[in-house]
């Protein structure tokens, strides 16, 4: 991949940052996310083909709001900025923006006002374009030597240009899929003003990430703690192509998978002649977590433990170089800057604190892709593919699923409960179309009847939900006999079990975890 084929988007703490760079990529040229904060001396030394600001949720009519650098808008880079990066061009430049009398939140028609590259085979239907708005803002005046491109009812200047110095502004959000032909403007800024060639597609991404790993590794051993989901599975997949029996993958029973879980990882990469190795910690996990009910302590106690498991795995093998991790790049951008002042919603489960510890050197081959990346490439490496469609599982497992505190019995209840919902779903094809579907565990009871017997047991709540990007989820409108009939399922199948409900919150304001 040349570097100069390289969009670089900053982050202004838009919710809608790493769609850009997806849609970026998506286009099929590789793009960066980085923190507004960054220095112009930086980001020219990143020689990148153009830059795209995001939108972002402060005014720039407050002194103390994040800018875009005046030395950046002068150093003849390429420059998009959407909704708040538009007006921070706007206002460093001579502009003027005042808060708008009339905000536009979603739906909004543009008109084009004058000839734009961006505009390029966009088609204005009775000279209008649906678009997608979100802000309270607006440019007022334009800089020097600026022309509106766009007006809206209620946005005159709904985006602007100075073509000599390659400075584009939009005040709508090009990357959403309500924007209609947004695909179309974002390609025109990238291959029309950039000048960028494709250079990311699912072959030139293996071929790229196969030779830089035996550039690094050359000959030496590799450990990676293998849970079976999809980022450790595929890179996984990724090392045994390029080193092959270098690789030795550790595989933690904590005792909070589903049912058989461990038997299908264990079968699956034993038939693809990975060295996988099982350690059965379930007992140790589960005497930790007794009779802790707070879901931070729970991941935490499960994280701290899985390093003190794997760690001690990790010292019965001989000459290890490496530790492999299956960070991808949302974990990147989310910790990569103290300036993204985003409140801890719940602490992540991962490996992280075990590369200081092993004095190992730390291996993260896909922390360049996107989830949705990481399943095509997976795909063309030929991962199994009941392992590469399945539902995200979270590293503390059940654990954050048994409300309150965890003890055998209710993971016992849990596991039978989780595998007669995901058959089902499966059984009558709605498990594909699901971004996640799972069980909880409620600690309450409720009465019920059975027969002619009254039962006074514990209750339980489906969860299933649709999203793109797991940001925003929308509750899943599955069918009321298909509830009906796991709900049945359960109640019967279940003894412990006297009902079962089904939530219905998106996210926000949810999380799709309980916990």
């Amino acid at each position: 991949m040349k570097s100069k084929d390289k969009i670089l988007i900053l982050d202004f703490g838009s919710q809608y940052t790493q769609l850009i760079a997806r849609r970026v990529r998506e286009i099929g040229v590789f793009s960066e996310v980085k923190p507004s904060s960054i220095s112009t001396e930086a980001i020219i030394k990143m020689n990148p083909s153009g830059i795209i600001l995001s939108g972002g949720p402060e005014t720039v009519t407050i002194s103390s709001s994040q800018k875009v650098h005046k030395s950046l808008l002068e150093a003849k880079i390429p420059i998009l900025g959407i909704c708040y990066g538009m007006q921070t061009i706007a206002n460093e430049l001579g502009g003027t923006v005042v808060k708008s009398d009339i905000r536009e939140f979603g739906h909004a028609e543009i008109s084009h006002i004058n000839q734009s590259i961006l505009f390029d085979n966009v088609s204005f239907d009775s000279d209008s374009l649906d678009v997608w708005m979100s802000h309270g803002d607006k440019v007022k005046v334009l800089p020097e030597d600026f022309e509106i491109i766009a007006s809206s009812k209620d946005c005159k200047v709904a985006g602007f240009q100075n073509s000599d110095s390659n400075i584009f502004g939009l005040q709508f959000h090009p990357e959403v899929t309500h924007t209609n032909q947004g695909e179309q403007i974002l390609s025109n800024f990238i291959f029309g003003v950039c000048s960028c060639s494709k250079n990311w597609s699912t072959s030139d991404i293996i071929n790229s990430m196969v030779s830089d790993v035996k550039n690094k590794v050359k000959n030496e051993k590799v450990l990676l703690g293998l849970s079976g989901g999809v980022d450790s599975s595929v890179v996984a997949m990724l090392l045994h192509k390029a080193i092959g029996n270098n690789l030795i993958c550790i595989f933690v029973d904590h005792g909070l998978l589903r049912l058989g879980e461990v038997d299908e990882v264990m079968s699956t990469f034993e038939a693809l002649e990975i060295d996988i190795r099982l350690v059965d910690a379930s007992e140790l996990f589960l005497s930790k977590l007794s009779r802790v009910t707070d879901p931070e302590k729970k991941r935490k106690i499960i994280g701290n433990t899985f390093i003190d498991v794997f760690e001690n795995e990790a010292k019965k093998i001989k000459d290890i170089d490496w530790l492999a991790q299956g960070t991808i790049y949302p974990d990147v951008i989310e910790s990569s800057s103290d300036d993204h002042n985003s409140s801890v919603i719940k602490s992540h489960h991962n490996v992280g604190g075990l590369p200081e510890r092993m004095n190992l050197k730390l291996l993260e081959p896909i922390r360049e892709l996107f989830k949705d990346e990481v399943r095509k490439i997976g795909a063309e490496l030929n991962t199994p593919k009941h392992i590469l469609q399945r539902h995200p599982f979270p590293g503390p497992g059940l654990g954050i699923r048994v409300m309150g505190e965890i003890n055998q019995e209710r993971i016992d209840i849990l596991q039978k409960a989780d595998k007669i919902f995901i058959d089902e779903l499966k059984a009558e094809k709605l498990y594909d179309s699901l971004s996640q579907a799972f069980v909880v565990y409620l600690p309450i009871k409720s009465v019920g009847v059975v027969g002619d017997e009254r039962r006074y047991e514990d209750v339980l709540a489906l969860r299933a939900v649709e999203t793109v990007d797991f940001m925003t989820a929308n509750w899943a409108h599955l069918p009321y006999d298909f509830i009906g009939k796991v709900s049945n399922r359960i109640v019967n199948e279940i003894p412990l079990i006297s009902r079962v409900v089904y939530d219905c919150t998106g996210k926000p304001p949810a999380t799709i975890e309980w916990e």
